[in-house]
């Protein structure tokens, strides 16, 4: 149907126009698995420095970036679990149509 009008939305004065989009198939893992690394990069780069930061109070500095990294362990193999899983549900979902029940 070309001739069929974008959808839109009035809010207040404005009007907004509604993309015909789908939405992007992301599951975090990369975005998980960047994130620890770079807590992990954090922690090494504050090592250095561990008397420094000590005398300065700011040790927590070297804890939180560990901290952030071992979470990051557990949100990316989450992640990871959780791709796993929608995987092979749609495999199931696409392999079910062949299938034919006796009746």
């Amino acid at each position: 149907m070309p001739d069929e009008q974008p959808k839109t939305h009035e809010i207040g004065k404005r009007t907004y126009i509604v993309a015909d989009v789908e939405p992007l198939d992301v599951d975090g893992t990369r975005t998980v698995a960047v994130g620890t690394a770079l807590w992990a990069l954090g922690f090494l780069m504050l090592l250095p420095f561990y008397g420094r930061l000590e005398e300065d109070d700011h040790l927590w500095w070297m804890w939180t970036c560990l901290a952030g990294f071992g979470l990051g362990l557990f949100g990316w193999d989450h992640c990871r679990r959780r791709r796993r899983a929608r995987l092979a549900r749609l495999e199931r979902r696409t392999s079910a149509p062949g299938k034919r029940s006796a009746g």
